[in-house]
């Protein structure tokens, strides 16, 4: 059983959100969106997090803010 967490790219990324690769850079520029890992030139995000990110900003029509 592999218990090392998986991060993924931008593309995979851009794939999991519908956004493009290019709206998660220019986010990262303008520090906000999705939260990331940097390791050197090499950005990673971690999947979960994503999804957390993507469920937070559910919008149900008719509820109440």
């Amino acid at each position: 059983m592999n218990t090392e967490k998986q991060y993924i790219n931008e593309h995979e990324a851009a794939k999991m959100t519908g956004l493009s690769v290019s709206t998660l850079r220019m986010h990262r520029y303008l520090s906000k969106g999705l939260p990331y890992i940097k390791v050197g030139r090499s950005v990673r995000y971690d999947p979960e997090r994503v999804q957390e990110y993507m469920q937070a900003r559910e919008v149900v029509p008719g509820s109440q803010l």
